[in-house]
Order: C-alpha cells, then structure tokens, then sequence
C-alpha cells in the first residue's frame, strides 16, 4: 500500500508554494518522494521553502516568477524540465483576494488582477504542463479551489466567481485529458489559517465559522498535503474531475 502513495521519481510544480496551503502541498510531495518546484513572486520566501525542500532531501528548486505574467510562465516551466525532468504534477495554488465589499465597491483593476491569477493562470499552467505530460502519457493536475466554490459571498465575489469557475475547469480538462492518462482534480480547502486568512480572524466572522465547521477549529495548512499526496500518487489513477472538500465538515451544514 505505501507504494501507491510513493512519489520518488515525480517531478512537482506548485505555484504559490512559498507561503500557507502552497508550502503545506510543496513539503508533503516532498516528503512522499517527490522533486519539487516552488513558483513565487517572493524571492525571501522562495528561499525559505527551498532551504526546507532541501533539507528534506530531494531535488527542488524556487522560480521567482509571477503567475499573472503570461509570458514569464513558459519559461519558467521549461527551466524546471531543463533543471529537474518533465513535470509529472501541476498544482495550481497561487492565489489572491480582493476584499471589496461586493461589486458595488470592487474596482473593475481588482476584478481583473482576481481572475488572471485564480483562474486565467492556472487554464494557461495547466496547457503548457499538458504538453509536456502527453509526452508521458502520464500526468497529475490539481488545482486548489475553496468553500467559495460552492457558496456565494456578498464580500469577495471575484474569488468566488474565480473559484466556481475552477470546478468546472477542472471537470472540462479531466473530460479532455483522461484518454492521455492525465487527471484533473481539485481541492476545496476550508478555512485554513494562513497569511491570506490572517484578517478574518479579527472579524465578526471568526465565531461563524468556528461554530459552523463540525470540527470546531481552523485548518493547518499541512492538513491539506495528504489530500494533495494522494492526488498525486497512483493511488488516484481512476480518479478525474473531482473536488475533494478538506473542511473540517463546513459544507454538511
């Protein structure tokens, strides 16, 4: 059973993957054998997560890079094949929020900037990755979605038109990908105590949430990597289109 699990071999990309969920993902592949790449704007925090990779002990390697650049991410994917092999897995996490209010209060720039990282990156990360795992007639995509793809909000509504759209990209490329060998699949994290999430925890909001999540607390961001793992590994090879909740029980209620 372990060996289904066992990344040794893999070659990783996770995009955001200097800081919360991203970070949490990047060490769990890590950690199950995999070579990974973290994609990131900020060089510090590339930094520290690559002193982390390394210590663990298996090739990785930081790329500064914005994923709003359309024309920086074809060379930055061509430099992790260059430096570690073909990409093996792709997990579009690199994120952002616009706490507008609502669209009334949204600025049409923050709309944009929203849409073009949460979702416009991960339909152009996710073709040129294709590319190089048709290849290998093997491949694993997984993209990161939220609560927010399932429930509307009245504060944030171009995160959570960005995370609606993911579902439903993820299902159109699993459609897409499955006669290569290559699957799709999401995951909808709950609330996950991380820098983006920080302000939440001085609002009102706060004592909904943990009264509303069965598990009665915030998530860690590591308690996503088992999920990650698992749809990276060939544990998961019957596995496509899918959103898998790690929530804590938010959405049973």
């Amino acid at each position: 059973m372990p060996a289904l699990f066992d990344l040794t071999g893999r070659v990783a990309v996770v995009t955001g993957g200097n800081g919360g969920i991203g970070r949490g993902i990047a060490l769990g592949l890590a950690e199950a054998g995999a070579a990974v790449a973290v994609f990131g704007r900020n060089d510090e925090k590339n930094q520290h997560v690559l002193s982390e990779l390394k210590t663990i002990g298996v090739p990785s390697m930081a790329v500064k890079v914005d994923v709003t650049d359309r024309a920086g991410l074809e060379p930055a994917l061509r430099r992790v094949e260059s430096e570690l092999g073909g990409i093996n897995i792709l997990v579009n996490n690199a994120g952002n929020v616009s706490l507008s209010g609502g669209i009334l209060n949204e600025k049409p720039e923050d709309w944009d900037n929203v849409i073009e990282t949460q979702l416009n990156a991960v339909f152009l990360l996710s073709k040129l990755a294709a590319k190089s795992m048709l290849g290998q007639k093997s491949g694993k995509i997984i993209n990161i979605g939220s609560m927010y793809s399932f429930f509307g909000s009245g504060l944030i509504p171009s995160y959570s038109a960005a995370k609606g759209a993911i579902v439903q990209l993820t299902k159109s490329m699993a459609i897409e990908l499955a006669p290569h060998n290559i699957q799709v699949n999401a995951i909808a994290p709950g609330w996950i105590e991380t820098e983006m999430t920080a302000p939440v925890k001085t609002m009102p909001l706060n004592d909904e949430i943990i009264a509303r999540t069965p598990a009665g607390r915030w998530g860690q961001a590591e308690e996503i990597a088992g999920t990650a793992v698992y749809l990276a590994s060939r544990a998961s090879d019957f596995v496509t289109g899918t959103t898998i909740r790690v929530d804590g029980g938010y959405a049973i209620r």
